[in-house]
């Protein structure tokens, strides 16, 4: 893993909470973006050298509208920069962590990503995520 790419939070709304992260991070949303295989509408935030998502989820049955149902607004996930998304799965799992997905999938912000099991990692969504080539 290289770097933090991105700390997502889930929100139940962009249109609310778009204007709140402008005004904390004194910095402007510079990108949303629908990520149908999710089922969520991202807003991407530049502060220092990390990104921050927004969550919305698009769906009431989505794994987003789940999570916050569950425990709220706040910390969805960290997700990690790597090389090679695949090479770095395989490590994972002869590590002993479970994959939440067997290939990688299309994300946000022209990503292909993976997640591994929060019951794996303390409680914590990990995501790894590497640049479309």
């Amino acid at each position: 893993m290289q770097k933090v790419e991105h700390i997502g939070i889930a929100v139940k709304s962009l249109a609310i909470s778009i204007p709140l992260f402008e005004k904390l991070l004194d910095s402007q949303c510079y990108k949303t973006e629908q990520v149908e295989s999710e089922k969520v509408n991202t807003a991407f935030f530049q502060t220092g050298g990390t990104k921050i998502e927004l969550l919305e989820s698009t769906d009431p049955g989505g794994v987003v509208a789940r999570f916050i149902e569950k425990k709220g607004e706040g910390l969805h996930h960290i997700a990690f920069d790597v090389a090679d998304i695949e090479a770095e799965m395989k490590r994972l799992e002869k590590e002993g962590f479970v994959l939440l997905n067997e290939i990688p999938k299309p994300g946000a912000d022209n990503k292909l990503v993976c997640f591994l099991h929060p019951k794996h990692t303390n409680g914590v969504l990990i995501e790894l995520c590497m640049e479309k080539k």
